[in-house]
């Protein structure tokens, strides 16, 4: 098989992910999903499960309680009822909705909505995580980074220290703390500032801010929340669209192919994240993130 028709292999079962991400709550049948990929249907869920190392219908599944669990974790404007998480998660009935995610998670849907016990959360998701990025690596190319000179901009972060797997429990507090003071990301730029390498760090050691863009103090809190700065400066940017799952390929990018052959250095600021669209208020195949690179 040469490159380009791989490419366009890959890019046939792109179009079936990208299609489940945006219709969970829609009858995802075999045959449905074989035809937007154009394959026969009677080969498709033996190329899915070669390709995924998973059953198409096992992947639905998890990808809709992965839905399903961000809803319940994160607070959201309308704090939706379980029976509505239940219905946009493509299940008919809250009981069925429940029993899934119970054997998936260990908790029932209103417990995890209550405390979320993030190490079977965190089981599940990787199977997911794994499967998702195996295939789908994005490529870049150097024309797809710019340099940009980036305004200093005050932000109230949330310091996240600890153990990467529970960085979702650091949301859910910054979350209410935004509520609190009226700063959705509509009205309020949503940074993240990575001093840390998570494959690199030991996980009792890792450092992340999640960050609000601000144009007025912050009061003192007890959600723990500071004032900071991510100073101006230029930066190399590069956009990625999609998934967290394949984040770090841009990142990769970025140091290992494009600051080489590129003639930049580096500036004494760690690597930030601009989250421009992000899931669940998007489908994950339609986030944006902008990976910002500070050069001197």
């Amino acid at each position: 098989m040469t490159e380009g028709a791989e490419n366009a292999y890959i890019a046939r079962f792109r179009r079936v992910l990208e299609h489940i991400d945006a219709h969970l709550d829609e009858d995802l049948t075999l045959e449905r999903l074989s035809g937007i990929a154009a394959f026969s249907k009677y080969h498709f869920h033996r190329q899915f499960s070669e390709l995924f190392g998973m059953g198409v219908h096992e992947y639905v599944k998890l990808v809709r309680l992965r839905s399903a669990s961000y809803r319940l974790a994160l607070p959201d404007r309308e704090h939706a009822r379980i029976i509505d998480i239940a219905m946009a998660s493509g299940y008919e009935s809250p009981e069925a909705f429940s029993r899934a995610f119970k054997r998936a998670f260990g908790q029932s849907p209103s417990e995890f909505r209550e405390q979320p016990r993030w190490d079977p959360w965190h089981a599940t998701h990787e199977r997911l995580r794994e499967t998702r990025a195996l295939p789908m690596k994005a490529a870049h190319r150097a024309e797809d980074v710019a340099i940009v000179r980036f305004n200093e901009t005050r932000v109230a972060a949330f310091e996240h220290r600890g153990d990467p797997k529970r960085i979702l429990e650091s949301v859910r507090r910054f979350i209410a703390w935004r509520k609190e003071n009226k700063l959705p990301p509509r009205v309020s730029a949503t940074f993240n500032i990575l001093y840390d390498d998570p494959a690199e760090s030991p996980p009792e050691a890792y450092r992340a801010d999640l960050c609000a863009g601000i144009h007025r103090p912050i009061a003192e809190n007890p959600h723990g929340v500071v004032e900071k700065a991510i100073p101006g400066g230029r930066c190399a940017v590069l956009r990625h669209v999609g998934c967290d799952d394949t984040l770090y390929v841009a990142v990769r990018y970025l140091y290992a192919t494009w600051l080489p052959m590129s003639g930049e250095e580096l500036r004494d600021f760690p690597l930030f994240l601009q989250r421009v669209r992000f899931f669940p208020e998007v489908p994950d195949h339609e986030a944006v993130t902008d990976v910002f690179l500070p050069l001197q």
